[in-house]
């Protein structure tokens, strides 16, 4: 009875074995280059990445803080269209720290997402994480603000404005202002964080426009970080160093309102006595337009969310995407503030 039951138990397992091999798969798990699960079979070995619609996308995002009302509007619409998209979202906020995005990056990296995106704190200094994700496969895209790597592949697209644009844009409405002037124009200059590229770039493409005038001068220039509190704080040494300011030139909209306390607290009237051009018209910049207090602000606008997210969809499927997407920005003067503020999205 025992050699039959043997037997038999030996039997059994071969059948078990036979379908098996008929009906399974024998393979064995890898991972590809964007950190997807694949299977190598006996017979072929698949190496294609799965496509959106296969998997759950994990996006890693390190953003540069919450420094400003742009910032806050900008790290909204990323996360509410993340949760649309349906992609895992890991966020970090850097609170204006280039190492805290690094270490970000790294943590991204070491977590294999499928995508990192990030919006550097300052231009400089990001070869050699970029070039990690690049060895891990992961690919990159720049958000709102790019870096000055000389070697391009290190990330793979850009999404965001243009910021020499913006500069020139706020540039060419001040030169019409005083076309007709022939007295020197004293501006001041609220500089975005040392080093950044809006700081950089709006900086840039202002002087490229105003120096057309000569009569056109920046007296004092210096960075207000892009917060309310340095903007305010800056205005005010601005103010007690020059007895005749006519111009000043914010590069967001929380600076130009700091400096709008300051401006009113030493007894004069913003929009008037002083002319203000700001960037960014988030709410807050949009309502004091409407009032008069700036007089011109040039639109940077924050709501990437929905773009980034199909950019990313199309990196993941394989879709060969653009090196640099811009997005479309209008201008306004206090008038078409005003006009436009009722629906004001953010």
């Amino acid at each position: 009875m025992r050699t039959y039951r043997k037997f038999g138990a030996i039997m059994a397992l071969a059948i078990m074995m036979v379908i098996t091999a008929a009906c399974g798969n024998s393979g064995d798990s890898t991972k590809t280059n964007n950190g997807s699960t694949t299977t190598t079979t006996n017979a072929q070995n698949t190496n294609n990445n799965n496509s959106s619609s296969d998997k759950k996308i994990t996006l890693g995002f390190a953003q540069v803080g919450a420094e400003s009302g742009w910032r806050t509007a900008n790290t909204k619409s990323i996360q509410e269209s993340a949760e649309a998209a349906g992609f895992e979202l890991k966020f970090s906020d850097a609170q204006q720290k280039q190492e805290n995005q690094i270490k970000a990056i790294r943590s991204y990296i070491q977590q294999k997402v499928d995508v990192i995106a990030f919006s550097p704190v300052v231009e400089s200094g990001w070869d050699t994480v970029l070039k990690e994700a690049k060895d891990a496969n992961i690919p990159v895209i720049l958000v709102d603000r790019a870096v000055d790597s000389k070697d391009e592949s290190l990330y793979l697209s850009f999404i965001g404005s243009d910021f020499v644009e913006e500069g020139r844009k706020a540039g060419r409405w001040l030169v019409e202002q005083f076309q007709d002037a022939s007295e020197t124009i004293n501006i001041v200059e609220l500089q975005g964080t040392t080093g950044s590229a809006p700081a950089n770039d709006r900086k840039a493409g202002f002087e490229e426009i105003i120096k057309e005038k000569a009569n056109l001068q920046v007296i004092a220039s210096q960075t207000g970080d892009f917060t309310r509190a340095k903007g305010k704080e800056v205005m005010q040494a601005f103010l007690k160093a020059h007895k005749d300011i006519d111009v000043l030139y914010a590069h967001n909209d929380d600076m130009a309102l700091g400096a709008i306390q300051a401006i009113e607290a030493a007894g004069l009237k913003p929009g008037e006595d002083i002319i203000i051009i700001s960037v960014d018209a988030v709410k807050d910049g949009m309502i004091a337009a409407s009032e008069g207090k700036i007089n011109f602000i040039v639109e940077c606008n924050p709501m990437l969310g929905p773009q980034l997210m199909e950019m990313v969809k199309d990196v993941v499927d394989g879709v060969e995407i653009p090196r640099r997407v811009a997005t479309e920005e209008a201008t306004f003067t206090s008038e078409e503030a005003l006009e436009a503020l009722p629906t004001r999205a953010y």
